[in-house]
């Protein structure tokens, strides 16, 4: 059994996959398994994807029969994984070559953390670096509501990209289609330890127009984490925000806490639904561009809204 799984779903990639795989075969960290998940695509996905398996035995290509959405997609990668060992992995971002080493590093080091990442440059279409952001959050904390506080109301990072411990990752899962489902995976798993940051540029995501923090609506959004989204009968919107809000409630009781730091985590969901109660109503518009502000030591830091 190899240490790492690494599961890469993809809908339609046939722009980027090529330049994505090389970017994983070609890691000085090499004992992984690499599964990827077409979700239907249209395009010549497929037949890249076929081309690599054929080439690299670590690859497992596995073609969905219809599209399962964005969040099915994911979470089928996670379902076929074997390794103590996770990460996700885009078919159109990029890594530096020696990304996993480094992290799966880390974990051997710190073996109470539960995560590993690096810090992440902004690319193009082309390769070309945008901009370089330091990590913001404070998930590092040995304290879990300073974590969670942190995940809740801090912006930025890229964490659903770590390199997870299988078995952590598994307890908050599956990967919700609700509002904002990725904010709430990353700061449940906050609840269960701290997260190590490499201090490197060594992950880069591309910048694209189609991103799903870009949807034009919260339905938007969700129909693309899962199609049966559409639904306005089953799934209005206010469903949609409620399970946002309840995603976090529900894994607070779940996760492994004292009672004080549970009582803590709950107190903070209900001043993050304070500070939400504005004017500006994300269900009502468009989800807004990232903001970019000055970090701790002066550089810019991109953050999606919540």
């Amino acid at each position: 059994m190899p240490r790492l799984s690494i599961g890469l779903p993809v809908y339609n990639g046939e722009e980027y996959l090529a330049e994505a795989l090389d970017a994983l075969l070609d890691q000085t960290f090499g004992d992984f398994e690499l599964i990827v998940s077409d979700n239907a695509s249209t395009d010549r996905t497929a037949a890249i994807c076929r081309r690599y398996a054929a080439r690299d035995a670590r690859i497992r290509y596995v073609r969905q029969t219809r599209n399962i959405g964005a969040t099915g997609n994911h979470n089928a990668t996670t379902e076929m994984a074997g390794s103590p060992l996770f990460k996700w992995a885009s078919h159109d971002d990029c890594y530096a070559p020696d990304l996993l080493e480094r992290c799966v590093a880390a974990l051997d080091a710190h073996p109470g953390t539960i995560a590993a990442h690096a810090w992440t440059a902004k690319i193009d279409g082309d390769g070309a670096i945008l901009d370089r952001y330091r990590y913001p959050l404070a998930t590092a904390s040995p304290h879990a509501p300073e974590r969670f506080r942190s995940a809740l109301f801090d912006v930025g990072g890229d964490d659903a990209y770590a390199v997870f411990r299988t078995d952590v990752l598994r307890r908050v899962l599956p990967y919700g289609s609700f509002y904002r489902a990725d904010r709430v995976l990353i700061g449940s798993l906050t609840l269960h330890g701290p997260f190590h940051q490499v201090p490197d540029w060594l992950y880069y995501r591309r910048d694209q127009p189609d991103r799903a923090t870009r949807a034009p609506s919260v339905r938007a959004w969700c129909t693309t984490m899962d199609p049966r989204r559409a639904d306005r009968l089953r799934h209005p919107v206010p469903r949609l925000l409620a399970e946002y809000v309840l995603g976090y409630l529900r894994q607070i009781h779940r996760a492994p806490l004292s009672a004080a730091d549970r009582r803590a985590c709950y107190l903070l969901v209900g001043e993050w639904l304070g500070s939400r109660a504005r004017p500006r109503r994300l269900h009502r518009g468009a989800e807004p561009e990232p903001e970019i502000h000055a970090g701790p030591t002066g550089e810019r830091v991109e953050g999606r809204q919540a």
